[in-house]
């Protein structure tokens, strides 16, 4: 596992310098934009106060890509975004395997719900629309995200043909259903009984509609067409409950759509690419072997 690590470590310090690209998810405007916002803020590794969402591009970093993207959110409790730790770190080990990553900064609990969904249905709609030129297929884009990107992913995978989720532009006529799901260590349900209160107060409010909270407890959105996914979690995770991982996997199972699940004993929680983890540590090969087996990665 050692060995691993290092590797693991090694390729992304070498793809530090690998980003070509920053795309504006929304050069029309974006939708709903509240006034005198102020700046971003960024501190270490958090960004917050987002009110210009854009895709950070990682190019496939092997001379044989796999034409296979993820767009990737990163972790925040819908508060701030883990950008580096769940973000960038993972796109560059994703680089590694041949795959182009996208990292999405979208907008948090100061806009709310709708706002993220909008976001992350215009990224893979981006990246669909424009798949010659990242030298990707159309049909080979799926979207990764842990903790609360986790619930981000999640709903995209379940929520791609939500009203909600247009903004009447020419655009939203693309198909934004990801091909593919990976969530790490998601907050999958609003339900208060496993949710994730942080998360759920910051993208629904205080005081949400029962209809809301149903809405977006994704496992209850869950059909054939929700497309194949991979679940990683802890059980030792003492922010967001193990249970949030079974439950999505349940309703991936009574769906019939193809999904693994990986549960470690420990790792806690955002427990990202960090070494010393015990077989927790070990996720990324698990993720890779699940990417190799569907042909998303060259064999």
């Amino acid at each position: 596992m050692r060995k691993l690590l290092l590797s693991l470590l090694f390729l992304v310090a070498a793809g530090a310098h690998a980003q070509t690209d920053v795309i504006d998810l929304w050069p029309e405007g974006v939708p709903n934009v509240r006034a005198n916002p102020g700046p971003e803020r960024v501190d270490g590794d958090r960004i917050s106060n987002v009110s210009r969402p854009t895709l950070t591009v990682y190019p496939a970093a092997i001379d044989r890509p796999a034409r296979t993207a993820v767009i990737v959110c990163p972790g925040g409790g819908y508060e701030f975004l883990s950008f580096t730790r769940e973000g960038r770190q993972y796109a560059q080990w994703l680089s590694s395997l041949g795959i182009t990553a996208f990292v999405l900064k979208s907008r948090l609990g100061d806009y709310g719900h709708p706002a993220p969904l909008q976001d992350v249905l215009r990224a893979i709609r981006t990246v669909r629309a424009q798949a010659a030129k990242y030298g990707v297929a159309p049909d080979r884009i799926g979207v990764m995200g842990s903790s609360a990107g986790g619930h981000l992913a999640a709903s995209a995978a379940t929520l791609y043909d939500q009203p909600a989720g247009r903004t009447g532009a020419q655009l939203d006529a693309v198909s934004a259903r990801p091909d593919f799901a990976i969530l790490m260590y998601p907050v999958i349900t609003m339900d208060p009984s496993a949710a994730h209160m942080g998360s759920r107060q910051a993208l629904l409010g205080a005081h949400p509609s029962a209809e809301l909270v149903r809405l977006m407890s994704v496992e209850k959105q869950v059909t054939a067409q929700t497309p194949p996914t991979l679940l990683m979690h802890s059980q030792d995770d003492g922010a967001v409950p193990i249970e949030n991982s079974i439950l999505f996997f349940q309703a991936l199972t009574r769906a019939h759509v193809p999904a693994e699940m990986y549960f470690f004993e420990r790792g806690g929680h955002g427990m990202g690419m960090n070494p010393g983890l015990g077989n927790a540590s070990n996720w990324p090969k698990r993720a890779e072997d699940w990417l190799r087996d569907r042909h998303l990665i060259v064999q």
